[in-house]
């Protein structure tokens, strides 16, 4: 039987962020292994880094080791105390012995090295600056029900980047090469839509820039609370390998507000291929077909075939009840027009406990879970049609990992875009040109 931790995944993800992203994998656990320093110090000896946990009876302490078990090497221990469930308290002890760390009475002083853990007897003993320093009760004497170390290891080392190229280079070749279903169309043409300042200018900027090869901000970027899209905005990006456009076309529109933003009723016109590029919207008037710029018979290369809601991940909880119905009547409009609406949800690296590291397989942290659930019970998506992206806001560099989440929720967008494409009936697919 595999042996469990019994640190939450809040508290592991707290010790993570104290030690600037490190991975755990347990190693000793008293309770299975046996309650001795002997079988402890056997286990994890030569096994680098390591970070020993003590569960007493009303808190979870941790004593860092920077280094090897080494008997005859003295290094900084570094000590830390949950205060609360998301709140550490932290000092540094030492130089000494990591074997020191772990003795029965008698053999060394607590109170000279500042921090003792006794597996006989179950207790940790620590000497009064210790105590004042963690902010403890003044207890000299904490006993425990079980200690368990782990090895720290960095989340992202050299082989686990490689492999993040590798993949961002084996999409960027598959998304190049792609050919819309049926050769209908030339290029799937995408509409961003979503409440004012979520990223949708931000995404299309964030695409452009893996294509291109560095950061690029060809789309003005606003704020959460007024954004600056005002126009109808198709975007074509230049990246194929001849210098050729890339099969998609990304439309960015003004946004969803509860006070003035994108008039709902142009959203079918957008959707049917009616309104033109740089088209000056007007949140109090729809187009309409007397409009001097409307497209009176669009080609299907013109309507919209995939349709990405863009929603700011730490803003979902708080979208307002008006709000709520705008985006449950956009996506009510669009199912009946036959296209699948999706979910890109962006700023997840900037929402609590996110590491980078973490990036790397986004969808397995609980955090981003929830969100995820919180989209599809709020507002009616489908889990498995809601994605993470991570946009470019302030870097000036590309970061292979954000990279690698954008296109792959971009795949998934040019997919979706097929499922469109094939469902068409036949009447309407012989304007394809």
């Amino acid at each position: 039987m595999a042996v469990t931790t019994r640190l939450t995944w809040m508290q592991e993800k707290k010790l993570q962020n104290c030690l600037g992203g490190k991975q755990f994998s347990l190693l000793y656990k008293a309770s299975v292994h046996g309650g001795s320093t002997q079988n402890l110090l056997q286990r994890c000896y030569n096994q680098g880094p390591t970070i020993t946990v003590i569960y007493s009876f009303d808190r979870v302490l941790a004593a860092y080791i920077e280094e090897n078990y080494n008997e005859e090497k003295s290094v900084y221990i570094t000590l830390l105390v949950f205060e609360s469930e998301t709140e550490i308290s932290r000092c540094k002890m030492g130089p000494t012995s990591p074997y020191r760390l772990y003795c029965e009475s008698g053999k060394y002083s607590f109170k000279i090295l500042g921090f003792l853990i006794d597996l006989s007897e179950k207790t940790v003993k620590m000497s009064s600056d210790t105590i004042k320093i963690l902010k403890l009760p003044e207890n000299q004497k904490i006993s425990f029900q079980e200690c368990e170390v782990f090895r720290c290891e960095d989340l992202l080392d050299l082989r686990k980047m490689k492999g993040v190229i590798e993949l961002k280079k084996n999409l960027l070749s598959a998304i190049r090469t792609y050919k819309p279903y049926g050769d209908l169309v030339h290029q799937i043409r995408i509409l961003l839509l979503g409440p004012t300042g979520a990223g949708k200018s931000s995404f299309f900027n964030s695409v452009k820039s893996v294509f291109r090869g560095h950061v690029t901000h060809q789309a003005l970027v606003g704020s959460y609370t007024t954004g600056t899209s005002e126009q109808y905005r198709t975007y074509s990006i230049k990246g194929g390998d001849d210098g050729s456009s890339l099969p998609f076309i990304l439309c960015d529109t003004l946004g969803l507000s509860e006070e003035g933003g994108l008039c709902m009723d142009d959203i079918h016109y957008i959707l049917k291929g009616h309104i033109p590029d740089r088209y000056q919207f007007n949140c109090m008037k729809p187009i309409t077909p007397n409009h001097s710029n409307y497209i009176e018979f669009p080609l299907l290369k013109d309507r919209i075939h995939c349709v990405a809601f863009v929603f700011d991940a730490n803003s979902i909880e708080y979208l307002s009840n008006e709000m709520v119905a705008k985006i449950r009547r956009a996506r009510r409009e669009i199912i009946k027009c036959g296209v699948v609406p999706v979910v890109l949800l962006t700023c997840v690296d900037n929402m609590d406990l996110i590491m980078r590291e973490d990036l790397v397989d986004i969808n397995k942290c609980m955090s981003v879970k929830l969100k995820q659930e919180a989209v599809h019970r709020e507002l009616g998506f489908a889990l498995s049609d809601i994605f993470v992206v991570c946009n470019y806001t302030s870097e000036w560099t590309l970061d292979p990992i954000k990279d690698l989440l954008n296109l792959s929720a971009l795949r998934q967008l040019l997919w979706a875009a097929d499922d469109f494409l094939e469902d068409l009936p036949p009447e309407e697919t012989w304007k394809c040109m």
